[in-house]
């Protein structure tokens, strides 16, 4: 009986023991807590903002990165330099075109052929080419003084070039009539044979709608620089 009396006196003492320890730790209160947040409704997430999709070509920025400054784009720049070289060069050759006296040799040239044309009764012209018609960006006009040998309307004519190769294009008639022009087919002939500013060509009218063209080239170095002149000897 007496021991049965001292193991419930320990057990009530071990229980008082661990009820003081817990409220030193407070461990009910915290409970509470996590019960009563457990309960409170949730706050709902804010919504991420969308963020615009790239573009065909665009590199999709990862969202770490994406409030970091932009990058430079070495690869933009040397290409950009690239075209600067092209654009260099292009000018170099077209807009800067032959010297003086390149041009006075090929216009000399071209003058001579003209008259021998004119000797034998044959109407011709020479026209220098200057850069928009050395680019392919503009119809050739004619001179002013060739025009009484053309129609007053527009008509289909035919260059041909010293190697007997046909061009079809059409010779444009101004609305007051006071100019003609090669307009359509004319940028096909000015790339087939590589004009450039300064070049100098002789339209020789061998039919009333057919031009025989001889070209002269401003440029010494033209690998083509071809010239027929005996062909008229022949005639």
């Amino acid at each position: 009986m007496a021991e049965s009396n001292s193991y419930e006196e320990q057990r009530r003492r071990q229980v008082e023991e661990n009820r003081r320890k817990l409220d030193e730790l407070r461990l009910h209160h915290l409970s509470a807590a996590v019960r009563e947040a457990a309960a409170r409704p949730r706050p709902k997430p804010k919504p991420r903002p969308k963020r615009k999709a790239p573009g065909p070509g665009e590199l999709r920025r990862s969202g770490r990165v994406a409030g970091l400054p932009e990058q430079p784009n070495y690869l933009k720049g040397a290409q950009q330099r690239d075209y600067e070289e092209v654009y260099a060069a292009y000018d170099a050759r077209i807009w800067k075109g032959p010297t003086d006296e390149q041009r006075a040799a090929a216009v000399a040239k071209a003058e001579e052929l003209r008259r021998r044309i004119h000797r034998i009764r044959r109407p011709a012209f020479v026209k220098t080419m200057t850069h928009v018609c050395a680019s392919r960006a503009k119809p050739m006009m004619i001179p002013t003084h060739f025009i009484e040998h053309l129609p007053a309307h527009d008509e289909a004519v035919v260059l041909v070039n010293e190697a007997d190769v046909e061009f079809k294009m059409l010779c444009s008639a101004s609305k007051q009539g006071r100019h003609r022009y090669l307009s359509k087919g004319w940028r096909e002939f000015a790339v087939h044979h590589d004009l450039e500013n300064g070049d100098c060509l002789v339209f020789h009218l061998i039919e009333s709608a057919m031009f025989k063209v001889y070209i002269f080239r401003a440029n010494p170095d033209y690998e083509s620089d071809q010239t027929s002149d005996d062909s008229e000897d022949e005639q």
